[in-house]
């Protein structure tokens, strides 16, 4: 009996744990958490250039604690945010809050937990990180109300990545440089332009809603252009950038590999043909980030 009673404990005492690992599952597809390594390496090479090399160990933690907390926040309220609309798309009716797994209340507390963590972060960097956290969780939250207002919302998700670069600087250095800008605002269209691309997945559910993306207003296939426009301009911008900060050949390598990748991304998709729009929304941007970043990390290593 006493035995029975002991295997009955542990067993009861397991199923508290299993609940907390779902949720925490859970948690984490909900926010996307891997998909931090779009704007990550772009805030990292800011960091080797504001740093000239890699800064105190302490510093780069805050920073990566910062990243993934304003992130995790970002992404979390968009689901809270958005909680009635995806459940009313099925693309997206499976989403952690439509599908039951999670509630709206667990969802905002965690929003709020993260921004708290985001500003502890900023607190622990310097004055002006500080100063500037509400303005950076503004811009992050207020993204995902834009797309009810405006079919440009795509700057406001590619402005919300964006910022990385000018906030990890400012992170370094504690000021801000306005060269740095020039890589906020590359990041900022090419965020945007791959945002254009996923909204065509949404084109007639977003027509039927009264939803506004550029898809929505103008076409797929002038959405197409628009993505493609954006992206050269993003490579134009990168070529300024690297002439700002005196690319050497690694540098330079690094801006054409964007640009062949770029190419290949738009190859994978056509407007009459979205079926590996997931291949080059999410793996090849997350190459292309990561290969910037080691081209510029490899630039500033050798000019040390």
């Amino acid at each position: 009996m006493g035995g029975r009673e002991r295997v009955l404990d542990t067993g009861g005492g397991s199923e508290p744990m299993a609940g907390i690992a779902k949720k925490t599952r859970t948690t984490l597809e909900m926010i996307k958490w891997e998909h931090s390594i779009f704007a990550l390496p772009f805030a990292l090479t800011a960091v080797l250039l504001a740093a000239n090399g890699l800064p105190a160990w302490r510093v780069l933690g805050w920073i990566l604690v910062a990243m993934v907390a304003a992130r995790s926040s970002a992404m979390a309220f968009n689901r809270w945010a958005d909680a009635e609309l995806d459940a009313a798309n099925p693309r997206t009716r499976g989403r952690a809050i439509p599908a039951g797994l999670l509630t709206r209340q667990f969802v905002l507390g965690f929003t709020l937990a993260a921004a708290a963590v985001f500003v502890l972060a900023a607190a622990e960097l310097n004055r002006l990180t500080l100063e500037l956290a509400p303005v950076v969780l503004v811009v992050l939250l207020g993204y995902s109300y834009l797309k009810r207002v405006t079919r440009w919302s795509h700057l406001g998700l590619g402005l919300a990545l964006g910022l990385a670069p000018a906030a990890a600087w400012i992170a370094v250095r504690g000021n801000l440089d306005a060269r740095i800008l020039v890589l906020t605002a590359a990041v900022t269209l090419w965020v945007a332009g791959f945002d254009v691309l996923y909204a065509c997945q949404d084109y007639e559910h977003d027509r039927g809603t009264g939803l506004h993306s550029l898809p929505q207003a103008h076409g797929v296939t002038a959405a197409f252009w628009a993505a493609r426009g954006m992206h050269v301009a993003m490579l134009g911008l990168l070529v300024w950038f690297g002439r700002l900060f005196d690319f050497a050949v690694a540098g330079w390598l690094g801006v054409a590999a964007v640009g062949l990748l770029l190419a290949y991304e738009h190859s994978l998709v056509s407007p009459k043909d979205l079926r590996r729009l997931n291949a080059a929304f999410f793996t090849m941007n997350g190459v292309i980030a990561l290969v910037f970043f080691g081209f510029v990390a490899a630039d500033v290593w050798v000019k040390r």
